[in-house]
């Protein structure tokens, strides 16, 4: 995803299960770092900056961050990075304060950062940069507020974009995982776990589709005059099986534009 982008695309998912020939209980940092093994090399080419929650604000995930050539924006709560906090004890860090007009609404908002902070406690140590953002609304009041680690460069020119990066994260949960809990994808629906991969290869098939219709809103316009047309996905898909099942049409474009369009397609000739 990107920040200004509607659109999120699924990647190869990576679940977490206990792996063979391993004793302890698999969990998310280790996927993650499995994830990058496998994945990281082949999306180095396109300088990709991977976020995350603060449980991967940790060394081991951002070093396997920066071993495949990423960088890494990840949310880095107060609580849980108590070195980090120590380092911010009594400093004033560097601060940019920028006024804002969201739609009617004006806010404030205020950047602080602090580069070359140590991640934890001991001497190996990896080094980060912090930062964090306030956002205060006309009356002065904070109504959002959050802070992360990054590898790349924060500035005064570079603080805004980065946060905004680090906040777009929020467009994953929106715009993929609650679509396809509840926009017509069904995964949340027990399909039933089988004898071993059943579960797994059926949410795969889930992420392919969706994959494909993000990329059809991307780059077909019929496809998205179509949706346009319908509104909610629930209805596009409920219209496409409809139609498709009782009419043959001789083209892909032709079904989209009927839909689009609400016209019955051409009749056949002879």
């Amino acid at each position: 995803m990107a920040p200004g982008r509607a659109q999120v695309v699924p990647l190869e998912p990576e679940f977490i299960r206990p792996q063979d020939g391993h004793d302890k209980q698999d969990c998310e940092s280790r996927a993650v770092r499995r994830w990058l093994k496998r994945h990281g090399a082949r999306y180095k080419r396109l300088n990709p900056i991977y976020l995350g929650d603060d449980l991967h604000a940790c060394q081991p995930v951002c070093e396997a961050v920066l071993e495949q050539g990423g960088h890494f924006l990840f949310t880095c709560k107060p609580a849980s990075h108590q070195t980090l906090q120590e380092y911010l004890t009594g400093i004033e860090p560097e601060e940019h304060v920028e006024q804002v007009k969201r739609g009617r609404e004006r806010t404030t908002d205020r950047y602080r950062w602090l580069c070359g902070v140590p991640l934890r406690s001991d001497e190996e140590a990896l080094t980060v940069n912090w930062l964090m953002i306030e956002i205060l609304n006309a009356k002065g009041e904070v109504t959002y507020r959050n802070s992360f680690i990054t590898d790349l460069p924060v500035t005064r020119e570079t603080v805004a974009e980065l946060a905004a990066c680090g906040r777009a994260r929020w467009k994953i949960e929106n715009e993929s995982f609650n679509v396809l809990k509840n926009r017509g994808y069904h995964l949340e629906h027990n399909f039933g776990h089988g004898k071993e991969h059943l579960a797994a290869l059926l949410a795969c098939f889930n992420l392919v589709a969706f994959a494909i219709h993000t990329v059809c809103d991307l780059a077909s316009g019929a496809w998205r005059h179509a949706r346009e047309t319908l509104g909610p996905r629930t209805r596009f898909f409920h219209n496409l099986q409809t139609l498709s099942t009782y009419v043959v049409f001789s083209s892909w474009t032709e079904l989209l534009e009927t839909l689009a369009f609400a016209r019955p397609p051409p009749r056949p000739p002879g």
